[in-house]
């Protein structure tokens, strides 16, 4: 993979005087990232001078590269600068101009008019959108801020970072340029200046005990999503354990349940793809390409897993987000461990790593005769976009780096804060997202066949953000902020880890440390009533109530009393997509369509009746006011056939998990049956398990 770089921001005097002399300014922020940006744009409306040090020649980080889906979930929780950018993006989408490859009101109807805009904001954005408004927000405080790219913190031992006992002097660069500062700002995805600052943190996931979680540590029993649903089997020579594991495989297991690890969530490219044939780059052969890591994949493939795997979410002008989806994707998973500590070297031959993947299962999923035809015309109707990334061969600039180093401080945010269950009195923003780890690693089973572990995917209510995870130990560091590498669990920063929050608390960070400079005091001993005061006044959104959660079910990976046939033990067409996200679920999860291909979807559950008798039938399913209201349901019993519709947006009459359907005979044995289709449905249409209960004569 190649970087061409571009010219170096237009800056302002501050630029010209620090390329001559020792660079001093109120605020240091390293990393042009998202949160980087906004805390530079809050700096200098606070009056302070700043410095915003990129180690690429690219600003925006995920934002301008290739995650223009916003994920937040609750959008309320958005506020300040960060409201402001999907603002602009709006006002950009309203010229007629903006829409070269589509009308506005085509890109709309695409997008089903459910999602994109709203209340003068829009949430989905073309990369190369994203950097003209980040561009312009920059020019806007050019008198006050001084952009420096292509810098990069001296990682070498004893260098980098200048101290006076516990506050940074001056931070040094590989190139021995030097910038002296009041506060200093971590905005980096890896956190290499609060760990050359000598500030504690955390890789990989915490044992549950650490901070009584639930769902942190090893989770083999949780994750169900994006998980195979066929026997492979992961021998080089099939059958044959002596011929060793396909690559990216753990011969040692996933490890003890609920234990902690240095091991952290996947990484992939967000990659900006059209079907727009005068726009669309056909999938090329990497230099690199290996066949043995494609391998896995064919042979799910050949198993009968026959699910698109990857997530396309359309963008304006007939482009999409690409992100992970289903077994075998774009993540690159357990090949991504070294990085969040690695030297810059051993970082490049990872990135490089994760490109040859992700180009090489485009390539073999669009090509390889072994790949179903379905999935083949989905891999060729799309491709790189040629108009974004023109600089890098149309290829996103920026590694997804979901999680790198993890700050420890005086408060570590917790799955009790995303849950509400403990609320924080000094909020500086809000999380709103799931708490959402991707993969982690593919291990062999006990059965001797391959399975993904580390996907966890859980409902949160908007819960506020701690201050005090913003900023270290008061014994380590006094002029710091990490507002990307915040101090939290892995769960929690699963949550957490949004671009819209990374710029809501890259503003509250520079806000803080504004103040800091005013009352000439330390980052720990900012007043907390002036400090929410500015948020409040800025339009930071801190906190709101909502409604609770229901309790997790206590029938998950339990059995409901009577014969239980779940979704794992159906007869499948389709219904391929797995969750967990509801609140309720018979054994490890549930299935549902996709809101997609209808008619074409079946479930069938057959029990083995112990005798002939008239049965009690139940069918368990997760209510959603996105399910479909007209769900065909047809019973084969003794005496024929029944047919009835499920509505699906109403919560079941027992445990909100079971909706009784009638009683019929059946003949001993696997005669009878129930199957659900999506022929005509108006919404999701999931499936979870269905109950036959003997009725008493």
């Amino acid at each position: 993979m190649r970087f061409l770089f571009l010219p170096l921001f237009l800056a302002s005097a501050l630029l010209a005087r620090a390329a001559t002399a020792p660079a001093s300014f109120d605020v240091v922020i390293y990393g042009g990232t998202s949160s980087g940006i906004a805390a530079a744009v809050q700096a200098a409306r606070m009056g302070k001078t700043a410095v915003l040090i990129e180690p690429t020649q690219f600003l925006g980080g995920l934002t301008t590269g290739g995650l223009g889906a916003t994920d937040i979930g609750n959008k309320r929780a958005i506020g300040g600068i960060s409201r402001e950018f999907y603002g602009r993006v709006w006002q950009h989408y309203q010229k007629p101009g903006s829409w070269t490859r589509q009308s506005r009101a085509d890109y709309f109807d695409r997008r089903n008019k459910t999602t994109g805009a709203d209340e003068q904001t829009m949430w989905t954005f073309e990369p190369h959108v994203a950097t003209q408004i980040y561009d312009a927000m920059l020019r806007e405080v050019a008198a006050k801020v001084a952009v420096v790219r292509g810098e990069r913190l001296d990682l070498a031992p004893g260098r980098g970072v200048i101290k006076d006992g516990a506050r940074i002097v001056r931070i040094v660069m590989e190139s021995g340029r030097a910038f002296e500062g009041r506060m200093f700002i971590d905005t980096t995805y890896e956190g290499d200046l609060l760990a050359k600052a000598g500030v504690s943190y955390h890789v990989g996931r915490e044992a549950n005990a650490v901070y009584g979680e639930t769902i942190n540590g090893v989770q083999t029993a949780h994750t169900v999503s994006h998980q195979f649903t066929k026997q492979v089997d992961p021998h080089v020579k099939p059958g044959d354990p002596k011929s060793g594991l396909l690559p990216g495989i753990e011969k040692d297991g996933a490890g003890v349940e609920f234990s902690g690890d240095r091991k952290v969530q996947a990484y992939n490219f967000r990659m900006t793809t059209t079907d727009d044939p005068a726009n669309r780059r056909a999938w090329e052969k990497p230099a690199n390409y290996d066949p043995a890591w494609f391998e896995l994949v064919l042979r799910n493939c050949e198993a009968g897993d026959e699910r698109v795997p990857w997530n396309p979410v359309w963008m304006p002008n007939r482009k999409t987000d690409t992100n992970n989806n289903f077994a075998i994707s774009t993540d690159f998973i357990g090949q991504n461990w070294a990085y969040p500590e690695a030297d810059y070297a051993t970082r490049a031959k990872i990135v490089e790593a994760h490109v040859d993947w992700q180009q090489g299962l485009m390539w073999t999923l669009a090509n390889n005769p072994r790949v179903p035809e379905k999935i083949r015309a989905e891999f060729q109707r799309l491709g790189l976009a040629k108009d974004e990334f023109t600089e890098n061969d149309n290829w996103p600039r920026q590694l997804y780096v979901r999680e790198a180093r993890r700050m420890i401080s005086d408060y570590v945010m917790t799955e009790k804060n995303c849950t509400r269950a403990e609320v924080v009195p000094d909020s500086v923003g809000m999380g709103a997202y799931n708490m959402d780890s991707h993969n982690i690693q593919r291990y062999v089973t006990a059965e001797g066949f391959v399975r993904n572990e580390g996907d966890v995917q859980v409902r949160v209510r908007p819960y506020p953000i701690s201050f005090r995870s913003l900023r270290p130990r008061a014994s380590e560091c006094t002029n710091l902020l990490a507002p990307t590498c915040l101090s939290s669990s892995h769960i929690a920063f699963g949550s957490i880890r949004m671009e819209p929050v990374f710029m809501v608390l890259g503003q509250s960070a520079a806000t803080a440390a504004a103040h800091a400079i005013d009352q000439r005091t330390t980052i720990q001993n900012v007043d907390a009533s002036i400090l929410k005061a500015r948020l409040t006044q800025d339009g930071q959104m801190l906190d709101f109530d909502s409604e609770p959660l229901p309790p997790r079910s206590a029938v998950r990976n339990v059995k409901p009393p009577g014969i239980v046939v779940d979704d794992a033990e159906a007869q499948l067409k389709g219904f391929h997509s797995a969750s967990t996200a509801s609140s309720a679920f018979v054994a490890h999860g549930y299935l549902h369509d996709g809101n997609a291909n209808k008619g074409e979807q079946t479930a069938r559950f057959t029990p083995d009746l112990p005798r002939e008798a008239r049965y009690a039938v139940a069918i368990a399913y997760p209510f959603n006011a996105n399910r479909a209201s007209n769900v065909p349901v047809t019973i084969h019993h003794a005496d024929g056939e029944t047919k009835i519709t499920l509505d699906q947006k109403k919560k079941p009459a027992v445990d909100d998990l079971l909706q009784p359907v009638g009683t019929f005979r059946f003949e001993k044995g696997k005669g009878g049956y129930v199957e659900i289709s999506n022929a005509g449905t108006n919404g999701f249409v999931v499936i979870d398990a269905v109950q036959w209960v003997e009725a008493k004569p």
